[in-house]
């Protein structure tokens, strides 16, 4: 098990910046889990932003590629989504989820991310 939480949402103007932070801690005995942040706008399915591998390759939603990007774990106990040229559309609430064998397993509270046009 995998306990997440998250930091740094807020209010921010189009085209601006914004870095999410995911403290995540576990047990000494466990290898590293699989990190990735998703979203949930209001009204839709919630899903995958970005996701962070043991081996640190990366993967990216299409409509984030070039403008987001999620840095960290491997040990650290923090995951970092950095948001840049943000738009109205990536208005949503951000979680954190972890797994060993299932990527979304456990989950953290969440933060909101408004972006006002």
């Amino acid at each position: 098990q995998v306990q997440l939480v998250e930091s740094g949402g807020g209010l921010v103007q189009a085209g601006g910046s914004l870095r999410l932070s995911c403290a995540y801690s576990k047990s000494i005995f466990s290898s590293e889990p699989v990190i990735g942040w998703y979203r949930q706008a209001p009204g839709k399915q919630r899903e995958l932003v970005a996701r962070i591998m043991r081996d640190g390759s990366t993967i990216y939603a299409d409509s984030v590629k070039g403008r987001f990007s999620i840095s960290g774990g491997n040990g650290r106990g923090s995951v970092y989504l950095q948001m840049n040229s943000l738009k109205p559309e990536d208005t949503a609430v951000y979680y954190c989820a972890a797994g060993f064998v299932n990527p979304t397993d456990d989950w953290g509270q969440g933060t909101q991310v408004t972006v006002s046009s």
